[in-house]
């Protein structure tokens, strides 16, 4: 096998196999959840570009091979003259790494057009149904049972029920209204959107299952910290304990759910900010030392 493909196979392993397996078995991630979304989104992202590298390296020839894998390894992009310059099986290569990249992204897109849909026609009821209240800046609905959700994108928009209204004190009901647009102005639905687009064209990838269900409930968190910025944790953990048996559309963002009591716990046990985040720098650090060996074989032999 050309031993300039050793570098995208172990990215490959490190972020498809390895990172996800610790990350998901990690107390930091929970504790930390941008840093954990952001280590979910680099693995996709590190991924997606060594799938697309791993073929185009055993189809290029020896002398292309390898001035491929310096540019990966000093991140220089080819200069549009050179692209235009490639021929036979460099000019193969190309189309195999750009067809590996067009399916996440493709997926990526549907998904984003499919969502986007859904939450116009749903923006649409609610502009016949709901009213807007200015004191809340949200959507009032009619609706007994307590709920508040969002709809990010470009309809974006807080939705609250009458129930909601009703049940939860002041504190609590500006508690879950900041949560929810903490995932508006946090684009949430973008990584959403990516998640399910990865799980599809990576089905049985551990980056893809581990992430199906760990980005979910740490982009929830995430929004949880944000809305702490503004309201105290007796109020956002009583909201989400009010709230945890309302409902939202598909494509919307609901403050309370299924996850609501993981959260509460989470909310109202406090932790050291600094230690979590030592210990997800050191498992990513962890993670790319694993590659070293490999970067140091592909430099070690010129052709």
């Amino acid at each position: 096998m050309n031993h300039h493909a050793l570098v995208p196979l172990g990215l490959v392993l490190v972020a498809g196999f390895l990172v996800p397996w610790l990350v998901v078995r990690a107390r930091w991630a929970q504790q930390v959840p941008r840093l954990a979304l952001a280590v979910w989104a680099a693995c996709g992202a590190v991924f997606t570009a060594a799938a697309a590298l791993l073929p185009a390296q055993l189809v290029l020839p020896g002398e292309s091979s390898h001035r491929l894998t310096d540019m990966v390894i000093t991140l220089r992009l080819p200069a549009p003259g050179q692209l235009f310059a490639l021929e036979g099986r460099e000019r193969l290569a190309l189309v195999i790494a750009l067809g590996v990249v067009a399916l996440p992204v493709t997926a990526f897109l549907r998904r984003l057009a499919r969502a986007r849909r859904v939450r116009v026609r749903h923006a649409g009821v609610l502009r016949l149904v709901g009213r807007y209240d200015p004191g809340l800046r949200a959507t009032v609905l009619d609706d007994d049972r307590p709920a508040v959700y969002c709809l990010p994108g470009r309809s974006r928009r807080v939705v609250v029920s009458s129930g909601a209204v009703d049940t939860l004190t002041p504190a609590q009901l500006a508690a879950a209204l900041a949560h929810e647009r903490a995932h508006i102005a946090g684009r949430h639905h973008l990584l959403v959107a990516a998640t399910e687009a990865f799980a599809a064209v990576f089905p049985h990838l551990p980056l893809a299952r581990y992430g199906g269900t760990s980005v979910p409930l740490l982009l929830e968190m995430a929004a949880d910290d944000r809305a702490l910025r503004r309201c105290t944790r007796d109020a956002l953990a009583t909201a989400l304990y009010a709230l945890a048996s309302g409902r939202a559309p598909r494509s919307a963002f609901a403050a309370g759910g299924p996850s609501a009591a993981l959260r509460m716990r989470r909310i109202l046990t406090p932790y050291s900010a600094g230690h979590p985040v030592l210990r997800g720098l050191f498992t990513v650090a962890s993670a790319a030392l694993a590659m070293a060996p490999l970067v140091i074989a592909c430099c070690s032999f010129p052709g």
